[in-house]
């Protein structure tokens, strides 16, 4: 195992409920997890995290009241405005995944800056899911010869961890977290802190992982012990 190789999913679960429970409006957590994201994105690359792919809005989350979900898409564009110079010096590479057709043009002209701003970024991939459904995604590759290479294609995720306390994958990732090892948390997305990552990432690296093989017969991984401290 090579430098910055971990592919890390994150469920970025309780934004709300954290707000609510602190008497805010549920926006207001939505907007204390964009800086969580900031901290977990600048830490992860020094923890060996090539990858991190991180659930910004489902496709069920359309079912959620208007105001909430109009809120939520202002919040992406303008985290994206924000962040874009923020990433482009930290050497971080910004994609989205998910469905673009439903999704309104001061967000997609958002996602198109980024994207092409940070395009050259190369010490973390940080892919955000907006408008995603893992199934749809599934369903859309079995139509189409060029879906279907690129999910072939796909990056496995090696560590797939959501916070709030749910135990389920919640249409994440389905097919590329085949062998993920999965981390749960209590602690609400707000909440989460780079320590947090880390100690997920030390549980990863203790995991016997086999992938159906004899472990007897299999290599030893090659830790780098910066990974662990």
């Amino acid at each position: 195992m090579t430098q910055s190789t971990l592919h890390v999913a994150v469920i970025m679960d309780g934004n709300g409920r954290w707000a609510t429970r602190l008497g805010l409006p549920r926006l207001a957590g939505h907007k204390a997890g964009a800086e969580t994201l900031r901290g977990i994105v600048e830490a992860a690359p020094d923890m060996g995290v090539g990858t991190l792919t991180a659930y910004a809005f489902s496709s069920d989350n359309w079912k959620r009241p208007r105001e909430e979900v109009d809120g939520l898409m202002t919040l992406l564009a303008a985290y994206l405005d924000s962040e874009t110079p923020h990433l482009l010096a930290q050497g971080v590479r910004l994609t989205v995944i998910g469905r673009r057709d439903r999704l309104p043009e001061v967000l997609l002209s958002a996602i198109r800056n980024s994207e092409s701003g940070t395009l050259h970024g190369s010490r973390l991939h940080l892919r955000l899911a907006i408008d995603y459904s893992a199934r749809e995604a599934i369903a859309r590759a079995s139509r189409s010869p060029e879906y279907f290479e690129e999910l072939l294609s796909s990056q496995p995720v090696d560590l797939m961890i959501r916070t709030g306390g749910e135990q389920r994958l919640s249409d994440f990732l389905l097919w590329e977290s085949a062998y993920a090892e999965l981390v749960f948390t209590r602690r609400m997305w707000p909440e989460y802190r780079p320590a947090d990552l880390r100690q997920a990432i030390r549980e990863f690296h203790r995991r016997d992982r086999r992938f159906g093989a004899i472990p007897a017969l299999m290599p030893p991984p090659v830790l780098h012990e910066r990974w662990l401290r």
